[in-house]
């Protein structure tokens, strides 16, 4: 999975320069230091210390990576105050997902970019789903799945429309992992891709939104 994000959101941002990117809640360290090691000044909001991972510190002891510490749902920032701000794993738990976004774009001068889980996918049955992803998943906790026109008309109240979109799996993220197999995984989402259904109905998307 984190391959896919990784390559997704890299394609997102292949117009852009070296930027100031504010990655809010990354404190799990999947794209801060990949980010900064292609130019970008990268800063990450994580609502505590405790919440950074042990493989982003050494970034933010060398200073590759700055530590904000702060509300994710109202990043602690001037408005406008960096070129693209990035949120992943955040709208799929968010009690109030307008004020979430419109936090985002707050403090993004132009771009956001966020994940979620779309309707458009398995995840029209995921409450039927839950307890199979449960034995697979131990940790595993009910998400919100969100529709298309929901995010969109979220956006555009705070200012921001859709300027990309990329799916990263067709088939339920719970099979990938049971299956524990990337060579597998890669096996059974080519043939989809290729006939066109990951793109249109593939999960979680990564999307990016622009300043109107």
């Amino acid at each position: 999975m984190l391959e896919r994000q990784l390559a997704a959101t890299f394609d997102l941002l292949r117009d852009k320069g070296a930027s100031s990117i504010l990655d809010v809640g990354g404190g799990h360290g999947q794209l801060a230091c990949e980010l900064a090691g292609r130019g970008h000044r990268v800063s990450v909001l994580a609502s505590s210390a405790a919440a950074v991972s042990d493989s982003l510190r050494p970034a933010i002891r060398s200073g590759a990576v700055r530590l904000l510490i702060g509300n994710l749902g109202e990043p602690p920032v001037e408005p406008r105050s960096f070129d693209v701000v990035l949120s992943y794993r955040l709208l799929a738990h968010a009690y109030d997902l307008r004020g979430l976004i419109a936090g985002l774009a707050r403090a993004a001068e132009r771009t956001v970019i966020v994940d979620y889980a779309t309707f458009r996918s398995f995840n029209a049955v995921a409450d039927l789903l839950f307890a199979a992803k449960k034995r697979v998943e131990k940790n595993t906790r009910p998400f919100r799945v969100i529709r298309e026109a929901e995010i969109d008309h979220l956006f555009r109240e705070s200012g921001c429309r859709r300027a990309g979109r990329r799916p990263q799996f067709f088939w339920p993220m719970a099979l990938h992992r049971f299956m524990k197999s990337p060579a597998l995984s890669r096996a059974l989402e080519v043939p989809v891709a290729a006939l066109g259904l990951k793109a249109l109905f593939g999960s979680p998307v990564i999307a990016r939104f622009d300043r109107a």
